[in-house]
């Protein structure tokens, strides 16, 4: 007996059925079946359903023998399953990976629950996800199980079927099927969360919803949309039967009205001359079961008012009514936005005019994220080193945590933000500062770039257009003619950076500062950001760190993390950072397995780097970097033919890698099952990569900087620490006791 049973009701699908079978066989738990329901459609479904049944034996293709509607054709499926729990997909959506081990996992935590309520993304035709808004409801905290009247915020979730795991034996002993008709999941999801015995949530996107543009049945106008009065009355049937639940009735009711509200609401769903027709009939519905007591809001209130006197008119009135308020507060908040904007190109050129202030600096990294990386590093060392000097840091409000107490914290689009810009002597970035910005005449800016460049950047990227998308490049040439410095971490970028981004500016070839905590971190520095992120005493944790792949609109995981864990052994963790992508983060470990710590959203990388004991990575500029750490790389390099030909790179790094290559997933777990990732081999190659590209990472690279560039200073900069002289802090020395093994 499987413990799921996967049923796929399959009508007018066929240019999503394969993307949603191929997405419950490639899960990593396989104790499951499905059954394939091709409710008599005219397109390909059917045949889809045979060839998936004839290729892998944990699928039944069930061909109903005249259109019936999704709710018999879930009926169908059920007769059919023989698992320990239902699970239901539409034929256009797919399970997320690793969804069913999640799910598992969290039905054998909580008991075994008669029903588990996961989270899901609506998916749009441009590749975005939006998760639902509604996901702080699946709160995990709290009682492992319970029942409907403890949390009664979850019928505030979309009443769908295919959002729950359902026990078998808990709906065969109720009875409980799907009606004919659309909104059949309405009689089906009341029923069964107010007759479950226990409930359990999982808070994690198991389901991508898919937003199809057309074809999509509650966006379809017809009069099936009527279907919805039957429907409710069978689930006042099913209260009438059920005296005990009788409790639930006011609640009911005022989601009945919501509903009706909303479809005759939808611009898409009723014929226009049906309109008056269906609002008689929601009259009707709500005079025969108006049962009060259930809060409301004021406005829903008077909608539901309105509805149940049968006040069409009046209803349309005060819809109209609110339509047109809508628009005047949109346009009240755009004229406010505009006066704003003025106000502030105003006052920014009345700074302007005004002296700079020689003591003032101002810096920012990530386009105005948290304190992190060389700009952070050259921050702290010049109010060590430059008396008197007054810094800011460009953030978020929600990065202003981050910021040491001495440093200022300037929103971006405030008036302080823009004084700030006007009069500071010193700008330093990682990337660019706001467009607006006017470079003035005694001004310094310093370009700090982020990281060693292997990917092709600046106007290299002219040829790269998958990689370029919308870059404006006469803008990045603007930019550039404002730099007076632009640092660079070695020979390597300084020949790369200096035709990329061609100007009048000062390379300062000085190393990295952001590294310079990499050799004056000490093994209790170490332990305490282990201790920090939750990595055990003893263990092997592996920083795994992919980039960004400009070839991909949505970013997926290259590696089954889950599946590395298991071979690597119960001694290891792996630090998860996802990538940063062009709207933000990437999503780190989704199904919250105790051993893969999500550091995806942690404000500095090089507190994970830190306390990591090797990385895994492919072509992200943090190996350029780490391998000043002398800790273990391992290359995953399964793409690399479509990432050269998308972003192209600077050299062959499989020709002078930094450790280890892995062509495929195989090659990556053979690696660390016979330890070549930390042997000879890998010393040799990391000694080389670092001797390449950290000539200058020695710990006082942002010292030369400030002194340079703050303090004016030519002559008498630190030199250098040869690299035999250098201090890094190893895994050996975090355990002398030696739980874990040191490398080469």
């Amino acid at each position: 007996m499987p413990r799921f049973t996967v049923i796929v009701p399959a009508f007018r699908v066929q240019a999503y059925l394969h993307a949603c079978l191929d997405s419950v066989l490639s899960q990593s738990f396989e104790d499951f079946e499905i059954v394939v329901v091709d409710d008599c459609s005219p397109d390909a479904c059917g045949p889809i359903a045979d060839e998936y049944a004839r290729r892998d034996p944990r699928v039944t293709a069930l061909h109903l023998p005249r259109n019936s509607g999704l709710g018999p054709a879930r009926n169908a499926g059920m007769e059919r399953a023989s698992g320990d729990y239902l699970i239901f997909l539409d034929g256009d959506d797919t399970l997320l990976p690793k969804s069913l081990q999640a799910i598992a996992d969290r039905i054998g935590a909580t008991g075994d629950p008669d029903v588990l309520m996961y989270d899901y993304a609506r998916t749009y035709w441009s590749g975005r996800s939006v998760r639902n808004v509604l996901a702080d409801r699946l709160d995990e905290r709290g009682p492992a199980s319970f029942r409907l009247a403890d949390r009664p915020e979850l019928l505030h979730l979309l009443m769908v079927v295919w959002n729950k795991a359902y026990r078998r034996s808990f709906v065969e002993a109720e009875g409980f099927t799907f009606p004919p008709g659309y909104y059949e999941d309405t009689p089906w999801t009341y029923p069964v969360l107010m007759s479950a015995g226990s409930i359990a949530v999982l808070d994690a996107v198991c389901v991508s919803y898919r937003q199809r543009r057309r074809g999509n049945i509650l966006s379809t106008t017809s009069e099936k949309h009527f279907d919805i009065f039957d429907q409710y009355d069978r689930v006042f049937a099913f209260l009438d039967a059920r005296p005990e639940l009788d409790f639930w009735r006011p609640v009911l009711f005022r989601r009945m009205l919501d509903h009706f509200c909303a479809v005759h609401a939808s611009p898409d769903r009723l014929p226009h001359p049906s309109r008056a027709a269906f609002f008689r009939r929601a009259t009707a519905s709500c005079r025969r079961y108006r049962t009060p007591g259930a809060p409301a809001p004021r406005r829903t209130r008077l909608r539901h008012g309105l509805l149940r006197l049968g006040a069409r008119r009046t209803y349309r009135s005060l819809a109209a009514s609110r339509r047109i308020g809508d628009r005047l507060r949109r346009g009240a908040a755009a004229l406010r936005r505009a006066v704003r904007s003025a106000a502030l190109r105003a006052h920014y050129r009345v700074q302007l005019r005004l002296p700079l202030r020689p003591r003032d600096a101002v810096f920012a990294a990530h386009g105005g994220g948290a304190y992190a990386g060389s700009p952070a590093a050259i921050e702290a060392k010049a109010r060590d080193l430059v008396p008197g000097l007054r810094t800011a840091w460009i953030c978020d409000p929600l990065h202003a945590h981050t910021v040491p107490p001495a440093t200022r914290t300037l929103a971006p689009g405030t008036f302080a933000y823009w004084s700030a810009l006007a009069r500071s002597t010193y700008l330093v970035n990682d990337v660019a500062f706001d467009r607006q910005l006017v470079k003035r005449r005694g001004q310094i800016l310093l370009q700090t770039h982020r990281g060693t460049p292997l990917r092709t950047v600046g106007t290299d990227l002219l040829d790269r257009p998958a990689a370029a998308r919308d870059t404006d490049f006469e803008q990045v040439l603007r930019d550039v003619d404002r730099w007076d410095f632009a640092l660079s971490a070695n020979p390597h970028s300084t020949l790369v950076r200096e035709r990329a981004y061609p100007s009048g500016y000062t390379t300062l070839e000085y190393g990295s500062p952001r590294n310079d905590v990499y050799h004056r971190a000490g093994p209790a520095d170490v332990a305490r950001l282990r201790e920090t992120l939750g990595i055990p005493a003893g263990a092997t944790a592996l920083l795994y760190a992919p980039a960004h792949r400009d070839y991909r609109r949505v970013q997926r995981p290259a590696l089954d993390l889950e599946q590395l864990i298991r071979v690597l052994g119960p001694q290891f963790v792996i630090l998860d950072r996802a990538p940063r992508t062009r709207s933000g983060y990437g999503n780190g470990n989704r199904t919250g397995h105790r051993r893969i710590i999500d550091v995806t959203g942690h404000p500095s990388l090089e507190t994970p780097a830190l306390a990591s004991d090797a990385l895994i990575t492919d072509y992200a500029s943090l190996m350029f970097d780490y391998v000043s750490l002398d800790r273990p790389v391992v290359l995953h390099l399964d793409d690399i033919e479509a990432y050269e030909a998308a972003r192209g790179t600077y050299f062959d790094i499989t020709s002078f890698p930094p450790g280890v290559v892995a062509r495929s997933q195989d090659e990556l777990f053979d690696i660390f099952a016979t330890d070549h990732w930390r042997g000879s081999r890998s010393t040799q190659l990391r000694a080389a990569f670092r001797a390449r590209f950290c000539p200058y990472d020695d710990g006082n690279a942002a010292e030369r900087v400030v002194r340079r560039v703050f303090l004016g200073e030519t002559d008498g900069l630190p030199l250098p620490v040869p690299p035999s002289a250098r201090r890094a802090v190893l895994p050996a020395q975090l355990n002398p006791a030696g739980a874990r093994v040191p490398q080469g």
